[in-house]
């Protein structure tokens, strides 16, 4: 690829330069006092450069960067339904999954798609037949619906899933105060 943008740009140079020559010549010279009226200088004209035989055509299936993983990943599900839960219950789930593929599994990034869903995922290569969580805790302060979703990167075939959790926080009921003790202002009965 060097050697064809390299020929591109000699040839682009070469072709300056000879049209540079061209307006040289159609000038007119003055020498030792009388004018002269030089030739042109005649160029070839440009030649395709031809592909080395020594190299290999590039097709669509070298130029990838990244081979394509062995490693695969299954989850035993992709949606976690909290139902209806109270303000401030706990809002932690879990995803398990195993590494279906024949490479170690490696989950680069996971990451939530607010500030109130938080994932854990492991740091380890999970190894071909291996399961792992990937850990998500929701805050359950924030009363109403839940629609949040997790963003997992990996080395799988299928790169980039994603996980969702769903459900609503209802509000918890208020507390009343515990009433105070007024003082017995009615008449007081002795004893007798």
């Amino acid at each position: 690829m060097k050697k064809i943008i390299l020929t591109f740009g000699l040839l682009a140079f070469t072709l300056a330069n000879a049209n540079a020559q061209e307006k040289k010549g159609e000038d007119k010279a003055v020498k030792g006092g009388r004018q002269e009226k030089q030739e042109p200088v005649k160029v070839a004209p440009p030649v395709a450069p031809t592909p080395p035989t020594s190299v290999a055509p590039v097709t669509p299936a070298t130029t990838s960067a990244t081979p394509q993983s062995l490693a695969d990943i299954k989850f035993d599900k992709l949606i976690h339904d909290y139902g209806t839960i109270k303000q401030g219950a706990d809002g932690n789930c879990e995803f398990k999954f195993t590494n279906t593929g024949k490479e170690p599994l490696i989950l680069g990034n996971c990451q939530g798609s607010c500030g109130c869903t938080v994932p854990n995922c492991p740091k380890e290569p999970i190894l071909p037949g291996k399961t792992g969580v990937i850990k998500v805790h929701y805050d359950t302060k924030r009363v109403g619906p839940i629609n949040k979703s997790v963003s997992v990167q990996s080395n799988a075939k299928t790169g980039t899933l994603t996980l969702q959790i769903k459900g609503t926080v209802e509000a918890a009921p208020a507390e009343e105060p515990f009433p105070a003790s007024k003082p017995n202002t009615g008449p007081v009965e002795q004893a007798k």
